[in-house]
């Protein structure tokens, strides 16, 4: 049975054989899920960047991941995997990846009404879970693309007969690949010269349709044609903005009739003047165009048709010319009426006189031989010929040898016309200065000749400058100043700049280019020279952009000029005052005198003007502290004193002068440093007139007491010493005092009884001068204390012994001589001791209760002056040895 199911697989192969031996291993679980097809949806925005979160297929699938073997998730569209989105196969999560995805270019066909939808299939696998996943991922649209017109220009035609109100449609309208509120919504025009406006139709498509709507009446004879942007803006937030040019055409009306420019002309002739001589040119303008402009010239039904075959009229021209030979004896005068004639037009009329002169012999020719080009009478000649060009020669023929003959030049324009160096008869026509196409086009000259007798032989020429690129562009302003907002919105428009070139055609057209050190955030429109900033600017990262901006004609050679922008990002309060540091603490030593600086706070604002000026202000302790707001000087008002408080934090807060303020805040600590201001306080013994019981027995090395001392100030100035700088009684070196801690320890057997006597000097090491306290130890040596007044009498009058003892701020106090002094009343004590040993018992049974009570009083008194732990220890066992003591006795 298991042969031929493997038989069968290799048969059917694939999918079908896997599932049958998994029915064969499994039962019904293959099947069973591959009937669970579920179907999950997510939307994204086109244009994410790579490693974007789009969703968690087994979390929305409430896959339980705990289940073993662990859910693994296979996206089997590899292209589509690594094109668009990636998949990780043990959580299930889909991501971007690197490919960001283009609705437009992922659905070009996709219109209004349908959606851009990335269908992708996920298994989940291993085959206990198997299940197919259709995911749909919707791509929505977002505004990232600007609109576009299908060609940059456009050429629109307007009769300049055209109505008030007249509306032309725009048929090359821009197109938005975005979809709804991100597509075309609008249309406007950069400049409508006053005559024209822009409106916009929506057909039943819902596309937009721009119509050109005339507002004034029209002339091209006034203007021809006008040139503007037409803008294309689309629903986005910030809107995106197409642009093309605008070029409206004035199609020309016949609206205007030929006039001539002259009505009347006279001219003489001679009787033997030859056939085909030039009498005279007439010359009719009509400001329209083609066809509408066209002339014709031709005589008036009244002049007789002997007469025109006389004078033959060029009817394209309006040369007259003689076309036969003059009879003198019939006519000495003709008139010639003559008509302009154009379409639709009501002839213009102009007369011309010819006046007949009966010559015996003869007239003399003028003979013309052009040396620049010349057709019909008509010379050209470059505006860049240089002064002196010679145009033609002319010369005088068939002069009667009794006659002279002058040869002068009519008409205005730098011109000369003179005798050709030694030959006679000949003439040259040059040029006295640089002809300048942009000033004059074209000159109109007459060659007289006249004789003796009066003849005059006129020869009509016409010169014609011919245009060439020698005007380079001019910018109207060559330093332009702009100021702009800091933060403003991409492709902001800053300003139009504007050249014109004199030179015709071509050679006039001007585009305009920013120049090489220009940065790459500005964008200039070739045609129009609008000036915009494409990206958002900051004042603090660069305030001033200058460049220059080139306008270039489309002459041969090119010629351009150039002028310069300067751009001034103008500042806006978007920068807080920033403190040099994150917090400040300083080092004031204690008793600093008031108002004295105790440090500066540096604070920074990179806004200009007001927005840069920063204020400083002390938001608590505003009772002891105060800042100066110009320096940012700490002071305290008063002085301070470490031991009432060692450490203030304030807080300080710097606001800019913005509308509206800017601030931050920071926190300054001042650690005071502690002053050698507090002497030593000796706190036990309590008094100079206090004293302690011992034993004449007590053996040398025995812990007796000791002085205990503390100082309120810090360190070095609280490191106290303890050294005996007098005493009374006893053998010199009796008693010992450790420097540190103060214990008193008998050296030397105690011989003698009676009052002994230490003044010990407590010191601390502050700097530059120790300060000190003196405390009188007194030891009363006997087996008992029988009459307490007795020892009082004798403190007090051993307070009479000369000691040194001067104020602790007076300086240090030196070691004297210790002096020795028997106990004089030794025998009667003995006796009195003795008598009254049960009364002193008790005695002193109460006293040791008074010292233990005073004990514990002066441990807490020591734990509230913050005495060092250790210093208990050795309170205890100050008082052990007291009870010993008091046992002893």
């Amino acid at each position: 049975m298991i042969d031929s199911r493997h038989h069968g697989l290799r048969k059917r192969g694939g999918l079908w054989g896997l599932c049958i031996l998994l029915l064969y291993t499994s039962p019904l679980s293959c099947f069973a899920h591959f009937s669970q097809a579920k179907e999950l949806i997510y939307k994204i925005k086109e244009g994410l960047p790579r490693g974007t979160f789009i969703g968690t297929i087994g979390v929305d699938l409430n896959l339980d991941f705990s289940v073993e073997p662990p859910y693994l998730f296979n996206l089997p569209q590899k292209k589509v995997s690594g094109e668009y989105v990636n998949l990780n196969n043990t959580t299930g999560e889909l991501y971007t990846s690197a490919t960001e995805i283009d609705r437009e270019t992922l659905c070009p066909d996709n219109s209004e009404g349908r959606g851009c939808v990335l269908s992708l299939d996920v298994f989940v696998l291993p085959q206990q879970h198997f299940q197919l996943i259709k995911v749909k991922i919707v791509i929505e649209d977002v505004n990232d693309n600007r609109p576009k017109f299908p060609t940059d220009e456009i050429y629109l035609s307007v009769p300049e007969n055209t109505p008030i109100n007249a509306r032309y449609a725009v048929e090359q309208s821009a197109v938005d690949p975005d979809l709804g509120a991100h597509g075309v919504q609008t249309y406007w025009l950069v400049n409508d010269f006053g005559v024209f406006t822009l409106d916009v139709e929506e057909n039943e498509g819902g596309e937009l349709t721009p119509f050109l709507i005339v507002t004034e009446a029209l002339d091209r004879e006034t203007q021809a044609e006008y040139i503007t942007d037409i803008i294309a803006e689309d629903g986005g937030t910030p809107p995106l903005l197409g642009a093309a040019t605008l070029k409206i055409v004035i199609t020309d009306v016949n609206d205007n009739c030929p006039q001539f420019t002259e009505s009347h002309i006279n001219v003489t002739l001679h009787g033997n003047t030859s056939k085909g001589a030039h009498l005279a040119r007439l010359h009719a303008f009509d400001p329209d165009l083609g066809a509408n402009a066209q002339i014709s010239y031709a005589y008036s039904e009244r002049v007789p048709r002997d007469t025109r075959s006389l004078f033959h009229l060029d009817r394209i021209t309006g040369v007259i010319k003689l076309a036969g030979k003059i009879d003198t004896a019939t006519s000495t005068f003709y008139k010639l009426t003559v008509l302009a004639n154009g379409p639709g037009c009501i002839p213009a009329v102009a007369s011309v006189t010819v006046h007949i002169i009966k010559v015996v012999t003869g007239p003399p020719a003028v003979i013309p031989r052009y040396i620049a080009p010349e057709k019909d009478g008509v010379v050209t000649i470059k505006e860049s010929e240089p002064v002196f060009s010679p145009i033609a020669f002319f010369t005088v023929k068939n002069i009667d040898l009794n006659q002279r003959v002058d040869c002068l030049l009519e008409g205005t324009g730098p011109f000369r016309l003179g005798p050709y160096q030694q030959f006679k008869n000949e003439y040259l026509l040059e040029t006295t200065e640089q002809l300048d196409y942009e000033n004059i086009q074209e000159y109109e000259l007459i060659v007289v000749a006249k004789n003796t007798g009066g003849l005059v032989i006129k020869t009509f020429l016409k010169v014609q400058v011919s245009d060439e690129n020698d005007n380079a562009p001019v910018f109207q302003d060559s330093l332009v100043e702009i100021s702009v907002e800091e933060n403003n919105a991409p492709n902001t428009f800053l300003t139009q700049l504007q050249a014109s070139d004199q030179d015709s055609d071509s050679r006039g057209e001007v585009v305009y280019l920013l120049g090489g050190d220009t940065p790459g955030i500005f964008a200039i429109d070739r045609v129009t020279g609008v000036l915009t900033v494409t990206t958002s600017l900051d004042r603090e990262e660069k305030e001033k952009y200058r460049f220059i901006v080139r306008a270039v004609d489309q002459g041969t050679p090119r010629r351009e000029s150039i002028a310069t922008v300067v751009v001034t990002v103008q500042d806006r309060n978007d920068n807080s005052p920033r403190f040099i540091n994150k917090d400040f603490t300083f080092f004031v030593p204690e008793n600093f005198p008031g108002y004295g600086e105790i440090g500066v706070l540096s604070v920074t604002d990179a806004d200009a003007g007001e927005n840069g000026w920063v204020a400083l202000s002390i938001l608590n302790g505003s009772d002891i502290f105060m800042i100066d707001t110009g320096r940012g000087a700490l002071r305290a008002k008063t002085s301070m004193d470490r031991e009432q408080q060692g450490t203030y934090t304030l807080w300080i807060e710097a606001a800019d002068g913005g509308e509206p303020a800017l601030s931050c805040v920071t926190m300054v600590t001042v650690l005071l440093l502690d002053v050698n201001d507090n002497p030593p306080i000796v706190l036990f013994p309590q008094s100079n007139q206090s004293y302690m019981l011992v034993l004449p027995n007590t053996l040398p090395g025995t812990s007796i007491t000791e002085v205990y001392a503390v100082d309120k100030d810090t360190g070095m100035n609280a490191v106290i010493a303890y050294s005996i700088v007098k005493r009374k009684g006893g053998e010199p070196g009796s008693f010992a005092i450790d420097p540190e801690t103060g214990n008193i320890t008998l050296k030397r057997e105690l011989s003698n009884r009676g009052l002994y006597s230490l003044l010990v000097k407590v010191s601390d090491h502050g700097q530059p001068e120790p300060l000190y306290s003196t405390v009188m130890v007194n030891f009363f040596v006997n087996e008992t204390v029988s009459n307490e007044s007795y020892i009082q009498s004798l403190l007090t009058r051993e307070a009479d012994i000369e000691i040194e003892e001067r104020p602790w701020y007076i300086g240090q106090m030196t070691e004297g001589p210790e002096r020795y002094e028997r106990f004089p009343c030794q025998p009667v004590l003995i006796v009195l001791s003795v008598s009254c040993l049960g009364l002193l018992f008790s005695v002193v049974a109460l006293t040791a209760y008074i010292c233990c009570k005073r004990f514990k009083k002066h441990r807490k008194k020591i734990s509230e002056v913050e005495i060092p732990l250790k210093i208990k220890k050795d309170c205890m066992q100050v008082g052990n040895r007291k009870l010993r003591q008091i046992s002893n006795i």
